[in-house]
Formats: structure tokens, sequence, C-alpha cells
């Protein structure tokens, strides 16, 4: 006969609890074969973009801000892949997290950045991205589902983005 506790069940409900915490958190992360997060966000040119309005497309997705300098470095590289396949069927967001967006908007055009650049100010999207550094970068399938996903910056990732890319244009 077994007799239950209180003091018993808590290491138990405890466990119960972090699996579920666990669960839930992979809902919000965005991770390889889930399905990307959708949000909506106003960019720079005052319209609102809405990421599942975009299926049918591939999406390049990059977190990015003005403070970091790997950022920096990237766009111009990613500029060039948008300008290369935009018209095949892909896409590029730049998700900017920075409080003041005119510091965004500002090194855009200093860069000459072509994409669409949108504002995460209150950095709601970049949360439930679960981002935990900067730049971040996910190519996002025709199907809404994350294939890749980068944190940081490193010189020649864009090449591999542009294989990537090519990659899921066949699909």
């Amino acid at each position: 006969m077994s007799i239950s506790t209180p003091f018993a069940a808590a290491p138990l409900r405890r466990l119960l609890a972090g699996a579920l915490l666990g669960a839930l958190a992979g809902l919000c992360a965005a991770a390889p074969d889930a399905a990307a997060p959708d949000f909506t966000l106003r960019a720079a040119d005052g319209r609102n973009v809405r990421l599942h309005e975009l299926r049918g497309r591939v999406v390049l997705v990059n977190f990015w801000a003005t403070w970091c300098g790997p950022c920096r470095q990237e766009m111009p590289l990613l500029n060039q892949l948008y300008q290369k396949y935009q018209g095949s069927g892909f896409t590029l967001l730049g998700i900017n997290v920075d409080e003041d967006s005119r510091n965004a908007i500002n090194l855009a055009g200093k860069l000459g950045v072509n994409f669409p650049v949108l504002l995460d100010g209150d950095k709601s999207v970049s949360k439930r991205y679960d981002l935990s550094s900067m730049p971040s970068t996910l190519l996002i399938d025709r199907d809404g589902k994350v294939r890749y996903v980068y944190r940081g910056y490193q010189a020649g990732y864009e090449a591999l983005y542009e294989k990537q890319i090519r990659e899921l244009l066949k699909e």
C-alpha cells in the first residue's frame, strides 16, 4: 500500500511544471522545423507587414540593432541577396530592435538598404523569437516553417544564406 503525501508529490509537480514551461517556451521560440511565430510590425515606410501574409515566399528574417557592429557589416551583404533574389519568390525582413526607430531608419538609409526594415522597439517580436545574440537570422520556407537559424554573424555566412535560399526556392 502506498501513501501519498504532499511532500512525495512535490518533486513530481516540479518536474511536470518544468516540462510544461519548457514545452510552452518551445511554442514561442523559433526552432528549425517549427512554424515561424507570426507577427505584424510597422515598417520604416509606415506600412504594416505581417509574416503570415508572406506564405508562398522564402523569407529571410534578420534581427539587428544599430549598436551591433556585425549587423552593420552584414546588412549590405543581405541587401545584395535581396536584390538578387527578390524577383524569384524571396523576401528579406530586417527587424530592428532599437528603442528609437529614427536610428534604424537613418542607418538603413546610410547603408543603402532596399529590403523592408521593420521596427520592434518594444522588442515584442524579438522576445517571441527568443533572441540570444545580435544579429540573429532565420530562413523560413514557403510553408512558413523555420528551416535555418543563425545566432550572430561571421564573414562568409552570406554565402551559406545564398546556398540555402537557392535550395528553398527550388522546393
